[in-house]
C-alpha cells in the first residue's frame, strides 16, 4: 500500500512518478570510466557530427527529450539553464520516440518544434534509440556500468537527464520530474 504522503507529494504522475523517482539509480562515487565519453559522436539535427571531445573541460546534460509528452514543458527550463550556465554546461538534447510515440516527427519537424514554442538554442541531436537493440553508442556508455565505470540504468521514461562532469564521468541521473532549474541540478553545475 503507497502511503498518502508520497500519493500527495506527486500528484502529477501518483505512483508511477513514485515508481520512476525510485527506479533511478543514484551515483554515490565518480571512478574513471572504463570507456570514455569523449570518444563518441553523435549526429546534430542537422545531420552534421558532433564529437563529443570538443566538451571536455565542460560538464553536460544529455536529456531524452519529446515533444508530446508531459514533461514537454521543461524545454523552457533546460533552455534557461543553457543560457543561465553556458561557460560551465553543455545542454544536449535527445529526441527518442520510444515512450507511447510521444515523438512522431522527423527531425525537420522537431527543430521547428522546438524552435517556435521554445527558443531552444541549446544542442538538439538527430532523433535516436535510447534503450533497446538499437540503442545509440552515447545511451549504451550513460546506462552501461561496464562503459561508464559508475551505474547501469536504465531510461525510464521522456526527460530522464544524465549529468557527466568536466572530466568526463558519469556524475548523477536525474528522474524525469526533476525539473532542469531544480537545485539539485544547478549545485551541481555551479
Amino acid at each position: 500500500m503507497i502511503s498518502k504522503s508520497i500519493t500527495y507529494s506527486i500528484p502529477f504522475l501518483g505512483f508511477l512518478g513514485y515508481m520512476l523517482m525510485s527506479m533511478t539509480p543514484s551515483i554515490t562515487k565518480l571512478v574513471k570510466p572504463i570507456e570514455s565519453v569523449y570518444n563518441l559522436s553523435v549526429k546534430s539535427i542537422e545531420g552534421e557530427a558532433i564529437n563529443i571531445s570538443q566538451f571536455k573541460g565542460k560538464k553536460i546534460l544529455f536529456v531524452n527529450v519529446a515533444s508530446k509528452c508531459g514533461f514537454t514543458r521543461q524545454y523552457s527550463a533546460l533552455q534557461t539553464l543553457h543560457e543561465r550556465f553556458k561557460d560551465q554546461l553543455i545542454v544536449v538534447g535527445v529526441p527518442c520516440n520510444q515512450f507511447m510515440n510521444q515523438e512522431p516527427g522527423s527531425n525537420e519537424q522537431i527543430a521547428e518544434f522546438c524552435e517556435r514554442n521554445y527558443g531552444v538554442s541549446f544542442l538538439i541531436t538527430e532523433k535516436v534509440d535510447v534503450k533497446g537493440s538499437n540503442q545509440h553508442p552515447l545511451y549504451k556508455w550513460l546506462t552501461s556500468a561496464s562503459q561508464n565505470g559508475s551505474v547501469d540504468s536504465k531510461v525510464n521514461w521522456n526527460f530522464q537527464k544524465y549529468l557527466v562532469d568536466e572530466t568526463g564521468r558519469l556524475l548523477e541521473i536525474f528522474p524525469s520530474n526533476v525539473d532542469p532549474m531544480d537545485d539539485r541540478i544547478t549545485s551541481l553545475v555551479k
